[in-house]
C-alpha cells in the first residue's frame, strides 16, 4: 500500500499536460458585412431683397398743371387724337420681395465589405 503515493506521482509525471486555449485558431474564413445608411434632409431657404427709394415720372404727348409730385396735379394732353403716356413708379425704402423656397432631399447610400484572412 505504501506504493500507492509512489504510483500517483509518477502518473502525474507521464500524464500530458491539459491547458485551456483562450483564442481561437483559424486557419483561413471571410467576413461580409452590409452598412445602409438612409438619410433624409429638409431645408428652407429664404431670401429677403431690399431696395432704397425709387421714384420715376415718365410721359410722352402729356403736361401737368402743377409740381409732377402732387397727387393734386392734373395732365393734359398735348396733341388730341395723337398716343399718349404718363407713367408714375413711387417705392419707400424697405423690403421689396420675399422668396421662400423649400425641398427635401432623400438619400439612401449601401457600403459593403468583405475580409478574407488566412494563417
Amino acid at each position: 500500500m505504501k506504493q500507492w503515493p509512489l504510483l500517483i506521482a509518477l502518473a502525474a509525471f507521464i500524464a500530458p499536460a491539459v491547458q485551456a486555449q483562450t483564442y481561437p485558431n483559424f486557419t483561413q474564413g471571410s467576413m461580409t458585412s452590409t452598412t445602409v445608411t438612409d438619410t433624409l434632409i429638409t431645408e428652407t431657404i429664404v431670401t429677403e431683397r431690399y431696395g432704397g427709394n425709387y421714384t420715376s415720372y415718365t410721359g410722352t404727348n402729356v403736361t401737368p398743371d402743377g409740381p409732377i409730385n402732387d397727387p393734386a396735379t392734373s395732365y393734359t394732353v398735348n396733341t388730341p387724337g395723337e398716343d399718349y403716356q404718363m407713367e408714375i413708379v413711387e417705392r419707400i425704402a424697405g423690403l421689396i420681395e420675399l422668396e421662400t423656397i423649400t425641398r427635401t432631399i432623400d438619400q439612401t447610400s449601401t457600403k459593403n465589405s468583405l475580409s478574407i484572412f488566412s494563417q
